[in-house]
């Protein structure tokens, strides 16, 4: 890519950068004439603002199948921009700044090396989605005929996706392998260890949803493993407040027994706690904090903000709510139990 922003800066005499097409700053060349912040920016920052990026959009460059022409404003130069397509699909974008000289017939001169950007930009995305799901079969066969290659140490991720957004994949660290699974809104990733997370934090980001990290597997075959442990890290991220947007295998404590049970063992669990949610208020809030803090009561009643009193009122009325003694060690368990059951029952949350 360095490569042809050089010789379409040589040819064309002008200032030149590549971009992929969330405006991510893929190569530039050598400056020509006069520079403006917007060129300066998108260097030094490597990718434009939200509020330039919007503002080159308006004049249709995403869906263009040729050059457009931006005129200039006061503090930015006028520009051509030039969407890098293929098969149909646009990549990216060649920017050009432009001086009254790039005619339509300089502009053509350089049309096989525009086609070669957008081709290799297109061979990398391609290049990075993987026959994952079958990769992440627990039946050995299936994984060999998946015909993945790539070495250990590696982690799962599973990301929930969006209808009203895509996410530039292509963007994703080289490595990096993706599936879409066409019947349901799940992404499967697989990623070198070191950065699994945050390649997840970006896919969140991109999606707005939430993403679940499995645990790392020196060998790669063993990766199914990292993504059936990423499947429940991501339900436990839609659910659970604490763990939300993005839950890591190796954080979940105790809802990595929970989440990988049926909702309806679940809900049965939770059944020990209800009584708990209908009584409105903070209860059943309460009572787990307090639980959570091993029944440490001055601890409690600091994070609540409440006076202690107030503390042992509310746990007083949880007892006979439910009928558990918090003081007997067996009720305690299950009654914590419950209350985290309860969160995996609900509809998932909101990031």
């Amino acid at each position: 890519m360095q490569d042809i922003a050089d010789e379409i800066a040589r040819i064309l005499d002008a200032s030149v950068t590549l971009e992929d097409r969330s405006f991510n700053l893929l190569a530039y060349g050598a400056q020509s004439g006069d520079i403006d912040t917007v060129r300066q920016e998108s260097i030094l920052r490597r990718r434009a603002t939200d509020q330039v990026r919007a503002h080159f959009e308006a004049y249709g460059i995403a869906t263009a199948a040729g050059p457009v022409r931006i005129p200039g404003l006061p503090g930015m130069l006028g520009r051509v921009c030039v969407p890098l397509r293929h098969g149909g699909v646009n990549y990216g974008y060649l920017w050009l700044l432009d001086s009254g000289a790039l005619t339509d017939e300089r502009l053509a001169s350089v049309a096989p090396l525009v086609d070669r950007a957008a081709a290799l930009l297109a061979h990398e995305a391609r290049g990075r989605r993987a026959r994952l799901r079958d990769f992440f079969s627990a039946d050995s066969a299936t994984r060999a005929a998946a015909g993945v290659e790539t070495e250990g140490p590696v982690a799962a991720i599973a990301v929930r996706t969006s209808p009203d957004r895509t996410a530039a994949l292509w963007t994703l660290p080289r490595g990096v392998l993706t599936e879409a699974a066409p019947d349901e809104a799940l992404l499967a990733v697989l990623a070198p260890a070191s950065q699994a997370g945050e390649v997840a934090r970006r896919l969140q980001e991109m999606y707005g949803t939430a993403a679940g990290v499995g645990g790392v597997r020196d060998d790669a075959e063993e990766a199914w493993e990292s993504w059936r442990e990423a499947v429940v890290a991501l339900r436990v991220a839609e659910h659970v407040e604490r763990h939300s947007p993005v839950a890591t295998w190796d954080d979940l404590g105790v809802y990595r027994l929970l989440a990988r049970l049926a909702h309806r063992e679940l809900a049965e669990l939770a059944t020990e706690s209800a009584a708990l949610a209908t009584a409105g208020g903070q209860l059943a809030g309460t009572v787990e904090e307090y639980l959570d803090r091993s029944g440490h009561a001055a601890e409690t009643a600091e994070r609540l903000g409440v006076h202690r009193q107030t503390l042992y009122y509310r746990l007083r009325k949880a007892e006979r709510l439910t009928g558990l003694a918090l003081d007997d060690g067996e009720d305690r368990l299950l009654l914590h139990l419950s209350l985290k059951a309860a969160a995996l029952v609900g509809a998932p949350r909101t990031p």
